[in-house]
């Protein structure tokens, strides 16, 4: 046994690397709106003098508490705070009434952010798309397959979000557990619609 050796055997473990990849949770409701025949215009313009962005296809925007994301035309993913059961829906079918169709979506889609240096990487493995940071930036959002599951994808400063069926989320959930473990996944408190947007600290 060489000195070094000798000296390692007699100190402390170093404490663990912290995580390459943690796994949260989001809580939210999550309904889609989207324009009724030729009508997009003034849904777009009803929509900024409530100061929402109705971002182009690919795009994800963060405004007023809300995070708003677009992967087809012509329709949108409203992401924001949980309130009552319908109370969203019901709240965008009154402010959107003759120029839009409202779905909720709450149940009918999971919600999972993950936030760390392995991220990409990880995805990497079971997405086709390129993730690469300059490819895939903060602000972009598309609808793909990760481990032959439908999600869509959508890349913020503070991680990535994805959105897939509640049907096929537990499947999701076990993927990226199981190929994380290399990366130090870990599973970490759900966040908030809020601090994504950057309205509360992390």
């Amino acid at each position: 046994m060489s000195a070094p050796e000798r000296q390692a055997a007699g100190r402390r473990a170093p404490a663990q690397s912290a995580a390459g990849v943690e796994l949260s949770g989001l809580a939210a409701d999550l309904i889609e709106v989207a324009a009724l025949r030729h009508q997009a215009g003034e849904l777009e313009a009803r929509a900024r003098q409530r100061g929402v962005t109705l971002p182009a296809p690919g795009r994800l925007a963060a405004a007023g508490g809300q995070l708003v994301l677009c992967v087809r035309p012509e329709r949108w993913l409203l992401i924001t705070a949980p309130a009552a059961p319908g109370a969203r829906a019901g709240q965008s079918q009154s402010e959107y009434a003759g120029c839009a169709a409202v779905v909720e979506l709450s149940s009918a889609l999971a919600k999972l952010h993950l936030a760390g240096a392995a991220v990409r990487e990880l995805l990497a493995r079971g997405c086709r798309l390129d993730l690469d940071a300059e490819a895939f930036p903060a602000g972009c959002a598309a609808a793909t397959l990760i481990a032959q599951v439908p999600v869509i994808l959508a890349a913020l400063p503070a991680g990535l979000l994805l959105l897939t069926p509640a049907t096929t989320a537990q499947h999701l959930r076990e993927w990226l557990e199981s190929g994380g473990r290399p990366f130090a996944l870990v599973r970490a408190a759900d966040v908030t619609v809020g601090a994504l947007c950057g309205d509360e600290l992390p």
